[in-house]
């Protein structure tokens, strides 16, 4: 756990030669996993290392693809196990096992083979095998094939032989149980991926289970597709061989982004964002001959950027950020100079956008004279946020020696009563709180002035320091933590609409979670006392007389393994549960459920069928889904 203390009296083992370890790299792979693949987790987050593990493989026929090698791919994932069959040029034979495991061997750093690659480090499919089960690759060439299987990483059967198969590769894998427990794919992240590589090689086709993906227009229909009938003109799109990017504007506020490079989706963006949102900008201001700041042009634009690199240097292995700061001048001129072109050709369409960033400025000066009343509340949080107890750590804090870096998060909870029970079971390093005084403003509907004259919603945004802009988001996390009632859904519906109408970005990213906590206590009490009596610790006791149940499910299994002797509790609120218990479940075990968007073209019909005026629809909706509890 990591609450659990180091004892540093204990003498420390003696520091000899022995001590002194190799690891090969496969071991090392294994050993240190998150430092390959980023999280590992069960499937639940489209983050979680299975889908980072297959990204890995089909990021490999997609280079084949790049370099006008193979139109089709066929992805298959049953049962856990993910086989890719592309049809490039096929790993050349003589190196196919030391292709998939042997670190920093690959053809990626060879330009003239791969101009334009996602891998580039030679560890991507090394990471697949070491963190399998199973997995077996095999190339076919001019007739010929050889197939390679390994368990864990380590070879256990080589052969080859003449083969009528179509040139290309075909890699089957199984991810190790032992380390991603309990895993599964969602159909829907798979979905998700796998579009967007469709939209960021349009004329690829690719096969998920049978089923097509395929664009022929590229970063257009993907814009096309996320703003619905909602986009006030039609999507600007340019592409050349380098460079493809796409936009529009909606009536919504802030703006959704997506950039890739070489294929690769980039989930937190980099300089070829930031230099295609700058040229977006010099480009408004030099067709209209004005000034307008960068929230006035980008305040409800919905934009997506894909550049070729021939060397990119992402932040991580996972290469969700670009960090190349070369590419940004070449980016942002040649950004400028399509979207002045367009605008001087299409002035019907460059009236809508000025329109449209006329209104933003209008908004913009009401909010600062909004700002500039509230400067007093302001002053009153500046050195102490009220309802806020931080944590001592955050994102980009370097720890002190000894201690082991975490994820930051912040919970937000339901009242004093269950940020009490949080408090006192809380990771003071890295686990923050902010407790909200009951329901918070319904905020469909709501202009960004309403927001900040809502001195919670004020304070809150202050918290999480997102007021200026969502990079500097002051925890890795933000958990919504409600009673599991009726009350404290309605209280959860309310925050993630607050962040879908003001802070889209910040679930697009993958930020925000519920936290998930037990929903009933099915213990026998003659088996607690005993405990109890036997060690002299009631902590000790429950832990083995106890069965925390998440699901009904779960606690009619514990009812029925402790039979007529099963005392069942029904939590509805965590101040019910005591600090000790609820020390657990935010521990090392915490269980987040991740609030994510399989699309944004939904979203605004969703938030107005369930946030939005009483209808007859949600009436009869609420009036066939309703069921209740025995329990209750």
């Amino acid at each position: 756990m990591a609450d659990e203390k180091i004892d540093t009296t204990a003498a420390p083992a003696a520091y000899t030669e022995d001590a002194i370890q190799t690891l090969s790299s496969l071991e090392h792979i294994r050993l240190r996993p998150g430092m390959y693949i980023g999280r590992m987790g069960d499937g639940a987050h489209p983050d979680d290392g299975i889908y980072i593990l297959l990204k890995e493989v089909v990021d490999n026929s997609i280079d084949e693809f790049i370099m006008g090698k193979g139109r089709r791919i066929d992805i298959t994932v049953a049962d856990g196990t993910v086989t890719v069959r592309d049809y490039g040029r096929g790993i050349p034979p003589g190196k196919l096992v030391e292709c998939v495991s042997v670190m920093n061997t690959g053809g990626k750093y060879n330009d003239d083979v791969f101009q334009f690659s996602v891998g580039l480090n030679g560890v991507g499919t090394k990471a697949v095998n070491a963190l399998s089960e199973s997995f077996a690759v095999q190339t076919f060439r001019d007739g010929h094939f050889r197939r390679a299987e390994f368990s864990r990483g380590v070879l256990v059967s080589d052969t080859s032989g003449e083969t009528g198969e179509k040139d290309g590769t075909m890699v089957c894998f199984t991810p190790d149980r032992t380390l991603f427990k309990n895993y599964a794919f969602r159909e829907d992240y798979l979905d998700r991926r796998i579009w967007m590589y469709a939209y960021l090689n349009s004329g690829l086709s690719l096969y998920l289970n049978g089923r097509r993906f395929y664009s022929q227009s590229g970063l257009c229909d993907l814009l096309e597709l996320e703003s619905g009938e909602d986009r006030l003109y039609p999507v600007i799109a340019f592409r050349d061989k380098m460079l493809e990017f796409a936009l529009t504007h909606t009536d919504d506020y802030g703006e959704r982004s997506y950039s890739f490079v070489n294929g690769q989706f980039t989930n937190d963006g980099g300089t070829h964002l930031s230099a295609f949102k700058e040229g977006v900008l010099k480009a408004v201001n030099e067709f209209s001959g004005k000034s307008y700041k960068a929230d006035d042009v980008r305040d409800g634009m919905i934009g997506a950027v894909a550049i070729k690199l021939r060397a990119p240097v992402f932040e991580s292995q996972t290469k969700n950020k670009l960090g190349n700061t070369d590419v940004r001048g070449w980016i942002a001129n040649a950004v400028r100079e399509a979207v002045v072109d367009f605008l001087h050709k299409n002035p019907e369409v460059a009236q809508v956008i000025l329109d449209k960033v006329g209104r933003n400025e209008q908004m913009h000066r009401k909010i600062q004279e909004v700002k500039k009343l509230g400067k007093e509340s302001a002053a009153k949080c500046r050195l102490r946020i009220p309802k806020l107890k931080d944590c001592k750590f955050h994102p980009g804090d370097r720890w002190p020696r000894g201690t082991e870096p975490h994820e930051t998060m912040i919970f937000l909870t339901e009242g004093d009563s269950a940020a009490g029970s949080i408090e006192q079971s809380r990771m003071s390093d890295y686990q923050a709180i902010f407790a909200l005084r009951g329901k918070p403003l319904n905020c469909f509907g709501a202009t960004r002035e309403a927001l900040y004259k809502n001195e919670e919603f004020n304070f809150l945004v202050q918290a999480l320091g997102i007021e200026d802009d969502i990079e500097n988001l002051r925890y890795d996390k933000v958990v919504i933590a409600t009673d599991a009632d009726v009350d404290g859904m309605h209280i959860r519906n309310l925050l993630i609409t607050f962040f879908l109408t003001f802070f889209e970005q910040l679930v697009l990213r993958g930020h925000l979670y519920v936290l998930e906590t037990p929903l009933f206590r099915v213990r026998d009490p003659k088996a607690v006392l005993k405990a109890d009596a036997r060690k002299g610790s009631k902590k000790a006791g429950a832990a083995e007389a106890d069965y925390y149940c998440y699901s009904e499910a779960e606690r009619d299994a514990a009812a029925a393994k402790l039979g007529k002797k099963a005392e069942i509790t029904r939590f509805k609120g965590l101040g019910e549960i005591s600090p000790k218990e609820f020390r657990q479940f935010i521990g090392e075990e915490i269980k987040l459920l991740p609030v994510t968007l399989e699309s944004t073209r939904n979203v605004p019909q969703l938030l107005r069928f369930y946030m939005g005026p009483n209808t007859p629809d949600r009436k009869n909706y609420i009036m066939t889904n309703l069921t209740v509890s025995k329990y209750e």
